[in-house]
């Protein structure tokens, strides 16, 4: 084991674990946050109907008419002859009527204010369009290719628009065919009415346009049937497109791909290639019901919606999205990006970019808590993505240290200094091993203490105790060479007690050596209900809610159990919003507070906010976040043993805790002592000093060793304006600066402390 880790730049690459492109597309497809809402994935012509509904619920009838306008060229037409093959694919048809969205279209098209482009806005196109025939298909396509800036000339048999548009559209109502018609004499499209619609009429004018319609009935006057292809709606000798359909919404959809196969062609590009998803598609979007109201349909009059109806009928829309993950997840909601578009970024920061990582800190800010997988309907992992993404990035050496430096330190302080591996007194190998884990020792060290004594008492066959770390701290940074030393080492003290039984007094912990086919690791949890509470464990007072601690997650057992032992206890539990596998982190796992402290303070935030206080928790690292964000919280083994400070210590006082913790151990159980580490000369620090020391993590060891290094050389400066004199040492990959006042040779008042990672260098010659 090392006490310092190198800092990037290592020679070699080792274990480089590359996502593969096939594995990053199966995860990404699990996320359906973009698939289109049901009612659009139904609709061929692609109408963003959730979009359309807002804006109407909003009183935005402009808005809804442009977005209805850019399928529609005539809107009135298809909101009144659509098939609305979307009404019956609206999600509140589950649970009552669903919204009636023909008539809202039809009252966009009725209220909806025309845009007022005029020409001198467009591009005309240098490509002439003729359409020969009549019917509602020609018109479509008229409309269409006119939207794409061609020149579109009609030539039909008709006298006039208002003739044509009567054939066309036969079922409009005469306030919409007064509206439509006003629509259709706005348009740049020449008509020339009066034609004779034969095969030598077609002949003739052929010549004179790059881009050639007409209706099904014309181009069989044209040419034989049997040489005319209506699936792509080309005839191939000779350019000519045409189509049909057997309803309002089928006629649409051709002339929109009669339309694009007409752009195509006069771009010289195949016309049956690129052309993306056409029609309508399936959707596997998640929606949740359980917010729907209001599921009966506002009746429709037969003059159709008023505005005010439209608007109300509107305003029932769902709004279907599938964003489970972001309403539960503060990290995801912190970067505003649902998890298939950041799994990408991830991706692509790891295996493509070259330059600047811009990814790592969103890559390091994840928690890793999986809370995601259970609440996304399709078990999207986006945990596993940012942990495959850590162990690629460290392996090629693309991954700075400096985010989980400090965790990966501690971890290695846990399993140096502060470890202790001891079979219980009169034992030589013992059956049981008690682990109550880094944090436990750390934060609540007489908890620790009386729990092994408790289990080494009422358990037969001898509980060793062994205090260090699982090796989580280093799963998480990606640093499977450390991961892996921790791993054998800890092996390695395992056979000397005897490979017992590990009785694991955190879930992570537990979760992390479970993982491990040669160890059988249980709960203390699970024995304490096996043998009883100890006597005098008394609950609270009070009611509590209880957290769930994402070690936990997808482990009903322990989880379980949890429940019972305060049960027992005499707890009055309350479950908060979110619990069992739905809880979120409280911003420890995945070291999210080391990396980004800002997203790991949102997540612990909220983590109370569920629920009220007091909170019980059976993780030590949930039980420090909620103490050290000001809520009052219990750890369940604090509660069962009477230890229940109530503490929230800072980082060096975890470090002073954990030494204490071995010290007194050894002296009173085993007769050994250990070799004091008090410094030699005396510090006080103020109040700011600390607050300052533990946001920055910077221990009173390293200002120790500053100050003696500045007692070994002498080197100091005065800064005049403050008053304080000024130290530095560099400490392995960190410089620390101290800021003090002297009382006296041998004493020192800490007011102020920093450190960067820039190493001073004394200057040559």
């Amino acid at each position: 084991m090392k006490s310092r880790i190198p800092e990037r730049g290592s020679t070699h690459v080792y274990n480089v674990s590359k996502i593969s492109k096939e594995e990053i597309d199966s995860m990404v497809e699990r996320c359906v946050y973009e698939q289109p809402p049901f009612c659009n994935a139904a609709c061929p012509l692609k109408l963003d109907t959730r979009a359309l509904l807002k804006a109407v619920a909003a009183g935005n009838f402009k808005k809804a008419l442009q977005l209805y306008e850019k399928i529609a060229p005539f809107p009135l037409i298809l909101s009144q002859g659509c098939e609305a093959p979307c009404e019956a694919k609206c999600r509140l048809c589950e649970r009552g009527d669903g919204i009636a969205i023909r008539a809202i279209e039809s009252a966009v098209a009725r209220f909806g204010e025309q845009s007022k482009l005029g020409g001198v806005f467009r591009s005309t196109k240098k490509q002439k369009a003729a359409i020969f025939g009549s019917g509602l298909f020609v018109l479509f396509l008229a409309g269409e290719l006119e939207k794409k800036m061609y020149p579109v000339t009609v030539f039909c048999a008709e006298p006039d628009e208002e003739m044509y548009l009567r054939g066309a559209a036969p079922f409009l109502d005469d306030a919409a065919f007064t509206l439509e018609l006003k629509r259709l004499k706005r348009k740049e499209i020449r008509f020339v009415f009066g034609c004779e619609i034969t095969a030598e009429f077609f002949r003739q004018k052929r010549e004179e346009y790059q881009i050639l319609g007409a209706s099904e009935a014309a181009a069989k006057t044209f040419f034989p049937v049997a040489e005319c292809t209506p699936d792509v709606m080309l005839y191939e000798k000779e350019n000519l497109i045409m189509g049909s359909g057997s309803g309002v919404m089928d006629t649409a959809f051709g002339a929109k791909k009669a339309a694009l196969t007409a752009d195509r062609l006069a771009q010289n590009l195949d016309p049956r290639n690129t052309r993306g998803r056409e029609g309508a598609v399936e959707s596997k979007l998640y929606t949740d019901l359980s917010q729907a109201e209001a599921l009966t349909r506002v009746p429709i009059p037969l003059e159709g919606y008023s505005r005010d109806q439209a608007m109300e009928e509107a305003r029932r829309c769902l709004q279907c999205r599938c964003e489970e993950c972001l309403k539960t997840c503060a990290y995801l909601r912190h970067y505003g990006k649902h998890p298939g578009l950041l799994a990408r970024e991830i991706y692509n920061n790891t295996q493509i970019i070259m330059g600047d990582h811009q990814l790592n800190k969103p890559m390091n800010s994840c928690a890793l808590c999986g809370q995601c997988t259970a609440v996304c309907p399709n078990g999207m992992d986006m945990a596993r993505v940012c942990h495959m993404a850590r162990e690629n990035m460290v392996a090629t050496d693309k991954m700075a240290l400096a985010p989980h430096e400090f965790a990966l330190l501690d971890m290695l302080f846990s399993n140096e200094e502060a470890f202790l591996s001891r079979p219980q007194p009169g034992f030589e190998t013992c059956k049981y091993v008690f682990f109550p884990g880094c944090q436990a020792s750390a934060v609540a060290p007489e908890t620790v203490r009386a729990a092994w004594e408790d289990l080494s008492t009422r358990l037969e066959g001898g509980v060793a105790l062994m205090l260090g770390c699982c090796g989580a701290i280093a799963d998480w940074a990606g640093r499977r060479e450390i991961y892996d030393h921790t791993k054998a080492f800890l092996d390695a003290e395992l056979s000397k007690l005897g490979d017992p039984i590990v009785i694991a007094g955190c879930p992570t912990c537990a979760k992390q050596l479970r993982s491990r086919e040669s160890l059988e690791v249980i709960g203390i949890w699970d024995i304490l209900l096996q043998l009883g509470l100890p006597e005098g464990a008394k609950g609270l007072d009070r009611p509590a809610a209880l957290h769930d601690a994402c070690g936990a997650r997808g482990d009903s057992v322990t989880q379980n159990a949890i429940r019972s032992l305060a049960k027992q206890l005499g707890c009055d539990l309350k479950e908060p919003k979110d619990a069992l596998d739905r809880a979120p982190c409280c911003g420890y796992g995945g070291l999210a507070g080391y990396a980004n402290p800002e997203v790991a303070a949102e997540l612990t935030e909220q983590c109370i906010e569920r629920g009220e206080g007091p909170w019980i928790t059976y993780c030590m690292a949930c039980r420090d976040r909620f103490a050290r964000a000001g809520q009052e919280t219990h750890h369940l083994l604090e509660l069962i043993y009477g230890k229940d400070a109530q503490n929230a210590p800072d980082i060096s006082e975890k470090r002073r805790n954990r030494r204490a913790l071995k010290r007194d151990l050894l002296l009173e159980y085993w007769n050994e002592e250990t070799k004091g580490m008090e410094p030699e000369f005396k510090i006080t620090y103020t109040l700011e000093a600390r607050e300052m020391m533990d946001q920055r993590m910077i221990l009173t060891e390293d200002v120790e060793n500053v100050l003696r290094a500045m007692r070994k050389t002498g080197e100091a400066v005065l800064d005049g304006e403050s008053g304080l004199i000024i130290a530095r040492a560099r400490l392995g990959n960190t410089t620390f600066w101290v800021g003090f006042t002297e009382e006296g040779a041998d004493a020192y008042i800490v007011h102020r402390a920093y450190s960067h990672r820039m190493q001073v260098v004394r200057r040559q010659g």
